[in-house]
C-alpha cells in the first residue's frame, strides 16, 4: 500500500535544498536549507556545493528520525538535461554526468540528481527523476520558428502543469492520458502549454516567449527588440537581465509583487490597471492560441502556479477564454508532492522508469 512507501525527495535551487520524507502521499518531516551567497560563492564550481548540501540533507534526517536504509525510494526534480519526453527516469552515471558539466545548460538543480545517485549508490534503493525542466513533446511544427537558424526549444514549468492536468483528469474520472487541456502556469514566469492525450505538443518558452510576467518581457516586437539592442549598446548579460530579470511588472511598475500591484489598482492607480489588464490579456491570447493547437478540441483551461492565488487576474482571464472551454484554477504550486506521486507511480507499476537519453 501507498503509506508503507517511505520517499526522500530532493529539490535543490540556488540558494536553498528543499527536502521531504513522505510516508505515501503524506510528508512527515520537510525542511527548506538555505544557504547564504558568501557560502556558496567559496565553491568555484557546482560539484564542488555536494558536500556542503548532502550534509545539510543528511542533517535532516538525522533530526527527524529517519535512517536512509529505510527509504524506499528518492525522488529528486530533475536538471537541465537532454530534451526527453516526460515521464520518470532512472539516475545514472549520465545523467550526472551531463547535469554538472551543464551539458545541456547549468542550472543548482543539477546536485540534486547527483546526491541521489550517491545516496543510491550507497543504501541500494532507487533514484529517480520526475518531469525534468528539459521535457520536451513537442511535435515537428511547433519546432518551427521563422528563419532555419532558430528552432523553437521546450522549456517550461513541466512539473507542475503535468501535476495540474493529473488533478484535473483525475477530479473528471480520466487519466490524463485520455484528455486535451490547455494549462497554464502562473509565477514569477509564466508558461502556457497544449496537452494532447498526456503530451505537451507546444508551450510557450518559459523564457523567451508567451506574456509577460513579473519579471519577464515574454515575446517582443523582434525590429523594434534590435533596434533597442543597438541603440543602447549594452552587452549580452545586460540585455539578458533586462529581458528576463527585469522586464514585465518590473519594467512598467517597478515591481513583481502582483499583490502589491493590485493595491495600487485598489487606490485608483490607472497605469497599474492598465498593465496588470495587459497581463491578462496577453496570458489569454496564448490560451487561445493553445487552443487552436488542439483544434478547438479542449476538454478545460487550467490556471496553475502562485498568480491563480489573485482573484482579479484569473477573473480577467476568465472573462476572455470562457468561450473555448470550462476554466478551473488551482492555485499554487507543490514540486515536493508532485514528484512524490511521481515515485509512487513508478513504485506501484502504474508508471514505467525510463532511461536517460534512451529516446522516447
Amino acid at each position: 500500500m501507498a503509506e508503507e512507501y517511505l520517499l526522500l525527495i530532493i529539490n535543490v535551487g540556488s540558494t536553498s535544498t528543499k527536502v521531504s520524507c513522505f510516508r505515501g502521499r503524506n510528508p512527515v518531516a520537510s525542511e527548506n536549507i538555505h544557504y547564504s551567497t558568501g557560502e556558496l560563492a567559496a565553491f568555484p564550481s557546482l560539484a564542488e556545493q555536494l558536500p556542503l548540501r548532502r550534509e545539510g540533507i543528511l542533517k535532516f534526517l538525522s533530526n527527524n528520525g529517519i535512517k536512509l536504509p529505510e527509504v524506499n525510494m528518492i525522488v529528486s526534480r530533475g536538471g537541465m538535461g537532454k530534451p526527453s519526453p516526460a515521464g520518470a527516469y532512472k539516475i545514472d552515471e549520465i545523467m550526472c554526468r551531463d547535469l554538472l558539466a551543464g551539458t545541456y545548460g547549468k542550472h543548482p538543480s543539477a546536485l540534486g540528481p547527483a546526491m541521489a545517485f550517491d545516496f543510491s549508490q550507497e543504501f541500494g534503493m532507487p533514484a529517480i527523476v520526475i518531469d525534468p525542466p528539459s521535457t520536451d513533446e513537442f511535435e515537428p511544427l511547433a519546432r518551427i520558428s521563422g528563419i532555419p537558424e532558430i528552432e523553437r526549444k521546450s522549456a517550461f514549468h513541466a512539473l507542475n502543469q503535468k501535476m495540474a492536468a493529473r488533478k484535473y483528469a483525475a477530479a473528471c474520472g480520466k487519466k490524463y492520458e485520455e484528455i486535451n487541456i490547455v494549462v497554464a502556469h502562473l509565477g514569477g514566469g509564466i508558461t502556457v502549454g497544449a496537452h494532447r492525450h498526456g503530451r505537451v505538443i507546444d508551450c510557450t518558452h518559459g523564457l523567451a516567449e508567451g506574456p509577460f510576467t513579473p519579471e519577464r518581457a515574454g515575446a517582443l516586437p523582434t525590429m523594434s527588440l534590435v533596434d533597442l539592442i543597438f541603440s543602447e549598446k549594452a552587452d549580452k548579460k545586460q540585455i539578458q537581465e533586462r529581458l528576463v530579470g527585469r522586464g514585465g511588472l518590473a519594467a512598467y511598475l517597478d515591481t513583481t509583487d502582483a499583490r502589491r500591484v493590485e493595491t495600487m489598482i485598489a487606490a485608483g492607480n490607472e497605469k497599474a490597471k492598465l498593465i496588470y489588464e495587459a497581463m491578462a490579456y496577453q496570458i489569454a491570447k496564448e490560451i487561445g492560441a493553445m487552443a487552436a493547437v488542439l483544434q478547438g478540441r479542449i476538454d478545460g483551461i487550467i490556471l496553475t502556479g502562485g498568480l491563480a492565488h489573485s482573484e482579479t487576474l484569473t477573473c480577467r482571464i476568465r472573462e476572455r477564454v470562457r468561450f473555448l472551454a470550462p476554466l478551473f484554477v488551482s492555485p499554487g504550486e507543490d514540486e515536493m508532492l508532485a514528484l512524490a506521486e511521481g515515485g509512487l507511480r513508478v513504485l506501484h507499476h502504474e508508471e514505467e522508469l525510463k532511461i536517460y537519453g534512451s529516446g522516447d
